[in-house]
């Protein structure tokens, strides 16, 4: 069963993924997004702890998240989200909340959480404590599957989503690791409409890697606009209910060609020329 996607009058809402133009500070990232008319920006200000990661995080870094709230003031963009809250064993997802906190004052309306521990238990437990953190600061939480962690499909993100009992605790769906994870159709007819939060969009090639390393590279460094792949976005998008369209969409080749500015507008303006060709029929 299709649910109706899109806003009133057919144009849906766009944030640019900070992992978009990962090499570009928040405030950079900011003027972008607005230069090339996204409604939205997602940033990154949780770090990781992968190897010549920038550091972004704004919670110890005044004169940055100065720069960011200009940056917003500025171009009157509003950040969409932030990320990444890992849950993992030994990360106290307590560390977490000075990010969460900043999040609050920038304005922001969800942070991304996945799940890189196999310990169920201890998972659902710091899910749920990653909740009332968040609700303390007026955030949802938005639970992703990634295809090569222990929480690796949908199944999975909807049973430990839902079995933590937090109003404030819904799925973030990335076309990305949907396709790769080899979800049906059917599975998000299933779903409840208040457990979607928003998607990460982008396109991929038909194949599917089967090695974890060349998963993980995909979705770092060579993701493809909307239909520019085979991955068939609108299919999955009508599922849903109105929801805002992050574009995820690392692709470090065009970026060296292009520049990071002309990357984030090629994302959009492809984007938008998929969805209109859509709903035009």
């Amino acid at each position: 069963m299709k649910r109706p996607a899109g806003r009133k009058g057919g144009a849906p809402k766009f944030s640019l993924a900070h992992l978009t133009v990962l090499g570009c500070a928040p405030p950079e990232a900011t003027y972008i997004a607005a230069a090339a008319g996204y409604d939205f920006v997602s940033l990154r200000i949780i770090l990781l702890g992968l190897s010549g990661e920038p550091d972004y995080a704004l919670a110890r870094n005044p004169e940055l998240l100065r720069k960011t709230k200009r940056a917003l003031a500025e171009t009157g963009l509003k950040v969409h989200d932030i990320e990444l809250a890992r849950i993992a064993d030994g990360v106290a997802v307590k560390t977490y909340e000075p990010a969460l906190q900043t999040a609050a004052e920038l304005g922001a309306r969800y942070v991304i959480a996945s799940v890189w521990t196999d310990r169920r238990d201890y998972a659902s437990e710091s899910l749920a404590a990653l909740c009332d953190l968040a609700k303390a600061a007026g955030l949802n939480v938005s639970l992703e599957f990634l295809t090569w962690t222990p929480l690796a499909n949908l199944q999975q993100a909807v049973e430990m989503c839902l079995g933590v009992q937090r109003h404030n605790c819904g799925l973030l769906i990335d076309t990305l690791h949907f396709n790769r994870s080899q979800v049906t159709l059917e599975e998000l007819d299933a779903l409840p409409v208040e457990i979607f939060h928003f998607a990460h969009v982008c396109d991929a090639d038909k194949e599917i890697p089967s090695a974890r390393e060349d998963l993980i590279y995909t979705a770092r460094e060579a993701r493809l606009d909307p239909g520019q792949g085979a991955i068939d976005l609108g299919a999955i998008l009508a599922r849903m209910p109105t929801v805002a369209y992050s574009l995820e969409i690392p692709n470090l080749q065009r970026v060296k060609e292009v520049g990071y500015a002309e990357h984030a507008r090629l994302c959009l303006e492809n984007a938008k020329k998929y969805f209109c060709a859509r709903a035009a029929g």
